[in-house]
């Protein structure tokens, strides 16, 4: 692609004496392998007509012969090239681009807070996030992978409040009476009972608000030795615990660092009243607020009139230990939508006095994942949907399915089902759809990677023979096949997986159809569509690896 960008800048700069920035893209197969807009954007320079331009271009560019095999114009001017076949061929020995080589990336997913259920949504930022690491680390990035969780606020003082309900009291040893496998749904349940009292009682409200500000004076004083800091700190590690077994269950890259609120949370503190006496932050009602309407924002509370910190606040902190830390080039964070306007005003009162930190920050944004026909889901009002029910019900799809699905193939299931889609929209999560070995899943394409290494298995010959003089059929998958880098290439610009999925699902496509065509195993020609299959059955892999998806060899 490179050399053909090249022979085009060459071509101009020769004719025309112009330097041009050229531009390539795939077009339909049937008007050759990528097209050109430069004669348009040369027109207005040198007050000709595009397809004039274009004319003259073609003559040039038809005299590489071992690059070019047809040069055509289309529309006003677009110029079509079909390569060689060795040239399209060479397109599958190209390199990733490193762009990021050199840069410390922080990948910061997943961020469940402790105290409460993990739901849906945090098993998509973990799947999501996942990706994109792997991205940033292919793109040459030194990678760091945070986890940041709230395990101070007034989501935990809720849950304690109600914990302590339910034991009678601040009596840490009853805790001892929770099997271990009910733990996670148990503090789930004691989250939905809080925050419930919170909502409808004003006394309890008062209670609760008081638990907030003692969660926070045992970190400050660091007790573990009072009864009611016994309760916070094991039921906190349970939530950890959890975490954890959720994490190697889905085979997710490890975590480098786990930072919770109560890590951050001084620092921010801190850079507030510093930059309260600056002028950034402001004191409104007993609060410290930021006037995010001055900025074409909304204003948001920082400190609460009690003087406890806010999520801002903590991001605050948070924004900045990472950057005392790590010095990184760029700090990539990856949370729902609902987050999005909140974090723009917490970026936007960083700008004002750390700006570079803020540049350097970019927030991707998802939206909710429900199980088909299901309702929107709320932690606060017990009916959300956690990630245990998006794994059971892949689980139970596989069972009812009768096929031959294995712990790698449901876990492909959920991965792809949910990294396929456009990161920003909603997610509906169908399990049947997600586990079936038809249709665009990622069974599915476990399965065609294992149907090529059969192909690969039955032939005795070693020596396989690079492509060249090749059929159309042949051709066709190589084409595709020779696509490969420049779609992780765009991927790992755009951070966005799915297109990686889409891709790996036409490959596939194309695959069949060359299949059903065309014999492999003791034709004629087996030396060279033998290549091919392996060629496709390398690529499918390796965008499989990217996904977080095994490839199995056999299925």
């Amino acid at each position: 692609m490179n050399h053909l960008k090249q022979l085009i800048y060459n071509s101009v700069k020769s004719i025309f004496n112009i330097e041009v920035e050229v531009e390539l893209t795939r077009p339909d197969e049937k008007f050759g392998d990528f097209s050109t807009n430069v004669a348009m954007k040369l027109s207005k320079e040198l007050g000709k007509n595009p397809k004039e331009i274009a004319e003259t271009l073609v003559g040039i560019l038809s005299e590489n012969t071992e690059l070019v095999s047809e040069v055509s114009i289309a529309g006003p001017g677009f110029i079509n090239l079909r390569l060689t076949d060795n040239a399209i061929f060479s397109l599958t020995n190209s390199d990733i681009d490193k762009i990021y080589q050199g840069q410390t990336i922080i990948a910061e997913y997943s961020d469940p807070n402790p105290f409460k259920p993990l739901h849906a949504g945090h098993l998509y930022t973990t799947l999501v996030g996942d990706v994109i690491a792997r991205l940033l680390e292919k793109g040459g990035a030194n990678t760091v992978r945070l986890n940041y969780g709230g395990d101070v606020g007034r989501h935990v003082a809720i849950s304690m409040w109600s914990i302590i309900k339910f034991l009678g009291g601040e009596s840490p040893e009853k805790l001892s009476e929770i099997p271990a496998s009910e733990r996670p749904l148990w503090l789930g349940q004691r989250y939905v009972e809080g925050n419930k009292a919170f909502e409808e009682n004003d006394n309890y409200k008062s209670e609760i608000i008081g638990l907030n500000k003692k969660v926070y004076e045992i970190h400050k004083k660091n007790d573990h030795e009072s009864n009611f800091a016994k309760i916070y700190w094991t039921c906190r590690e349970w939530s950890y615990q959890a975490f954890k077994e959720l994490y190697e269950q889905l085979e997710v890259h490890p975590f480098d660092r786990f930072i919770p609120e109560s890590e951050v949370v001084n620092l921010g503190v801190k850079t507030l009243e510093d930059q309260l006496i600056s002028g950034v932050y402001k004191k409104s009602d007993g609060a410290v607020i930021f006037k995010g309407e001055d900025h074409g924002l909304h204003d948001r509370v920082f400190i609460n009139s009690e003087g406890l910190p806010t999520y801002e606040a903590k991001e605050v902190g948070l924004l900045l230990t990472k950057w005392k830390d790590y010095h990184f080039d760029k700090s990539v964070i990856i949370t729902a939508n609902e987050i999005d306007q909140y974090m723009k005003v917490v970026l936007k009162s960083v700008e004002q006095y750390e700006p570079e930190l803020a540049k350097r920050t970019l927030h991707i944004t998802h939206g909710m994942v429900k199980l088909e026909g299901g309702v929107k889901m709320s932690s606060r009002k017990g009916n959300v949907i956690t990630a245990k029910d998006i794994i059971d019900s892949a689980n139970q799809a596989s069972i009812e399915s009768r096929a031959e699905t294995n712990k790698e193939t449901v876990l492909a299931a959920i991965k792809y089902a949910l990294v396929k889609n456009r990161v920003g929209g909603d997610v509906i999560y169908n399990p049947v759809e997600s586990i079936a070995l038809e249709g665009n899943s990622g069974p599915y394409l476990q399965y065609a990677h294992a149907r090529a290494r059969s192909i690969l298995a039955k032939s005795t010959i070693d020596d396989l023979v690079v492509p060249g003089d090749l059929q159309k059929d042949e051709r066709s998958l190589l084409r595709i096949i020779s696509e490969f880098n420049e779609i992780i290439n765009k991927s790992i610009i755009d951070l966005s997986p799915h297109l990686i999925c889409n891709y790996l699902y036409e490959l596939a496509q194309v695959f069949n159809r060359f299949y059903e065509s065309n014999r492999v195993i003791g034709d004629d020609r087996e030396t060279i569509r033998l290549k091919l299959v392996e060629l496709y059955a390398d690529r499918l892999k390796s965008g499989l690896e990217l996904l977080g998806i095994t490839a199995p060899d056999r299925m």
